[in-house]
């Protein structure tokens, strides 16, 4: 019988020789969650001109407690002129400093009189002035590449009026359903049957991890189709992952499909769900290889596997750093258990409090109990012959996509 392997030596076998994928250029309208190929650099100082960060007045510092007449009114979106010497220009948020103005007072401490108002005596120079370049200065690398365009990337990027990028082409990734028993929503139940509940979780978490699925197959548990099937994925696809069939029954066919065809680089892991893990390559025509990811048929495996094994395959073939590893953080555990060869990944909710961060288990987390996955936060790694009693401090992997 084949030793169990640790879980790093899987994705030591998983991510050897990976490469990141061949850059596009797409607009910046297509950017979102897409991940950048090369640096970018600044080409504007943001902000681009020394402008004010309140409504007031803006002045010299040296004429702070005197009684000014305003000379100008400048808007957001309007041009200054120097300021005139002995007088102060109303200002908006957002509005350029005037030439001679060094600082700006707000409304609600001033007294108007007319024409004139009356300013307070203690102004600091500088006070509510956003500086020229403050954020970004020109020359200066923007974005690194790598870093996976979200929210606050793509905003930086229309700061410096850039329409198009070069990102990582997203992996392309066929997903397959493996078992007779296995039919598709809509269909009627016949006995013995189950709904696929693998194939639009499996999706939906690809997608998060800056995949492209392409094509979705079920196979039937036949070892002749198993293997035609497996060829044409691999054809269409950089990553193919299968669900189910991996495992020692006579209708399991894939593990031997695999062998047949090309290359299996490990299987059987000492983790718990998810011991019965196929890790390959399979050839293509144009000579390159896709790589093969064989998840078992219990849908909380194929959830834990994915985070575990599908996030820093995508991660390594977009070059992005983020998606290397899930975030780590420390918890008191507000439940009991103990381990036996196998190292457990439990699923938990996280709590924050002022006293810390507490992990609540699940009641049931055999690896058929998908409820467990709804609410989850993170994944308890709860070590081989470990035990942890309600109150010990145990490792997490935060499910962040």
């Amino acid at each position: 019988m084949a030793e169990l392997q640790p879980i790093e030596t899987a994705l030591e076998a998983l991510l050897a020789d990976v490469a990141p994928l061949e850059a596009e250029q797409v607009t910046l309208e297509h950017a979102p969650g897409r991940v950048l190929a090369e640096d970018v650099l600044a080409t504007l100082d943001v902000p681009p001109f020394d402008n004010s960060a309140m409504d007031g007045y803006a002045l010299r510092a040296v004429e702070a407690g005197k009684r000014l007449p305003v000379s100008q009114r400048i808007a957001a979106g309007s041009p200054a002129v120097p300021l005139e010497a002995g007088t102060c220009a109303r200002i908006f948020t957002g509005g350029e400093i005037p030439p001679g103005a060094d600082c700006v007072v707000i409304q609600e401490r001033v007294t108007l009189e007319g024409d004139t108002v009356l300013l307070p005596d203690d102004i600091p120079k500088g006070d509510n002035i956003r500086l020229m370049g403050r954020d970004v200065r020109r020359g200066e690398r923007l974005l690194a590449a790598g870093q996976r365009l979200e929210a606050a990337a793509l905003g930086h990027l229309a700061g410096q009026g850039i329409t198009q990028v070069r990102v990582r082409r997203r992996p392309r990734v066929a997903l397959l359903s493996t078992g007779d028993e296995i039919i598709e929503p809509g269909a009627p139940l016949k006995p013995g049957q189950l709904y696929n509940s693998n194939r639009p979780m499996l999706k939906r978490l690809l997608e998060n991890f800056g995949a492209d699925v392409v094509c979705v197959i079920s196979v039937p548990d036949d070892a002749e189709q198993t293997r035609a099937l497996l060829e044409q994925a691999a054809s269409a696809a950089d990553v193919v992952v299968s669900t189910g069939g991996v495992s020692v029954g006579e209708e399991d066919h894939v593990k031997a499909a695999l062998d047949a065809l090309g290359q299996l680089d490990m299987w059987k892991l000492a983790i718990r769900p998810g011991k019965p893990l196929a890790l390959g390559r399979l050839p293509r025509s144009d000579g390159r290889q896709a790589r093969f990811v064989g998840l078992p048929g219990n849908p909380v495996s194929g959830f834990v596997g994915a985070w575990l094994f599908l996030r820093p395959l995508m991660g390594a073939l977009l070059g992005c750093p983020a998606l290397a590893a899930l975030p780590a953080l420390s918890a008191t555990a507000d439940f009991a258990t103990s381990t036996g060869p196998r190292q457990h990944y439990m699923r938990v909710a996280l709590a924050f409090t002022a006293q810390g961060i507490t992990a609540s288990a699940f009641a049931d987390q055999n690896s058929a109990v998908l409820s467990s996955c709804i609410e989850a936060d993170a994944l308890a790694v709860i070590p081989p012959n470990h035990g942890v009693e309600k109150g010990d401090r145990v490792d997490c992997l935060w499910l962040a996509g």
